[in-house]
């Protein structure tokens, strides 16, 4: 999937004109579906390369940019990209609808960053307000869209988002992820870089959830297999873990994760678009409801198909260290979904 995005984005940068062949070359000789993608929170630091990611992408027909400020502006500077999809954007409230009207997919990175004396329930308080605000409007104006939860806490938006489609008689499980790539897309770069092993030849599986030891990268099945020592592999897990710290620790506390987020928001993004088309076994890692483990929510492989979740697969075997990282997990992982559901619910 990664190396599809970057051919289609070389592609599109060498030949202007080539858009009706790189969309033949994907597809063989049928047409390429018109495929609706809406950013919520296009204007943010995730929001905005995200947004050009998107526009990179060939599968993409329409692409729309709302934010409650900054999109127009957003919308002119990525419109002017040569690639197929026709951009707009929308701004406030009173716009919310018309961006969201017939989206395929609705991918949401809007939140805002921690900030100096913010509080962690600060930040919880606000985003999950944020989320559930979006939520209610995705359920009326596209209701049938697969949604690509960004915003943190996964752990808690995605539970916060399902409540929010119960209530309005719109929740289909089969449509609502929680964008767990990244753990999967550092896993990967760490992983390569101990195992001497080509990148783009690497797969890891993550499975948990998105945040702190709720991420359990499983280095026993990651492909091609190295000879790595058990330090070694704790020392991947935990950096694999901490990997958001160790971005805003190097941005100084300017930033955080916006552009390696984006970048694994498009990769799945493009994974499930691909799977609305009927490109055959295309699987990823999201956090999505599940009966893999006693807990409601949980991230594993997922196939994605027509209709978004086709079968959420089994967590395969695990090594003594990852069969006990799972039980560590539990706890904080249920604590952070049963926070989500209150926070719906109370209202």
């Amino acid at each position: 999937m990664k190396a599809s995005i970057l051919r289609s984005v070389h592609s599109v940068a060498s030949r202007s004109s080539s858009s009706k062949h790189l969309l033949t070359r994907s597809f063989g000789t049928e047409s390429v579906p018109e495929r609706k993608v809406a950013v919520l929170g296009a204007a943010g630091g995730i929001g905005q390369p995200l947004a050009l990611l998107m526009k990179l992408n060939p599968l993409v027909s329409q692409l729309a940019l709302y934010d409650i400020a900054g999109t127009p502006g957003v919308a002119a500077d990525v419109g002017h990209v040569n690639t197929r999809s026709e951009v707009t954007g929308y701004v406030g409230e009173d716009q919310l609808g018309k961006a969201l009207e017939g989206s395929d997919v609705v991918i949401i990175p809007a939140g805002v960053p921690r900030k100096p004396g913010m509080t962690r329930d600060d930040l919880f308080n606000i985003n999950a307000g944020i989320v559930k605000s979006l939520c209610t409007a995705i359920a009326k104006y596209c209701p049938n869209a697969l949604v690509n939860m960004i915003s943190n806490p996964v752990n808690s938006t995605v539970p916060i988002a399902a409540e929010v489609f119960k209530k309005a008689g719109t929740y289909d499980e089969k449509k609502l992820f929680g964008v767990t790539t990244l753990d999967v897309v550092r896993a990967k770069t760490f992983y390569a870089g101990k195992a001497n092993a080509p990148v783009a030849e690497v797969n890891v599986p993550v499975i948990g959830g998105h945040a702190g030891i709720t991420i359990l990268p499983l280095f026993s099945q990651a492909t091609p297999k190295a000879n790595l020592s058990d330090e070694t592999i704790v020392a991947l897990t935990k950096r694999t873990q901490d990997g958001g710290t160790e971005v805003v620790e190097a941005k100084a506390g300017k930033g955080s994760a916006t552009l390696s987020m984006a970048y694994a928001g498009a990769l799945f993004a493009d994974a499930c678009l691909k799977g609305l088309n009927g490109v055959p076994d295309v699987v990823e890692c999201s956090f999505v409801q599940s009966t893999v483990t006693e807990l409601p929510f949980f991230a594993s492989k997922v196939k994605l198909g027509k209709n978004g979740v086709e079968s959420v697969l089994g967590l395969g075997h695990l090594s003594d260290f990852e069969k006990e990282g799972l039980e560590k997990l539990k706890p904080e992982l249920k604590a952070s979904i049963e926070k989500g559901i209150q926070f719906a619910n109370k209202s």
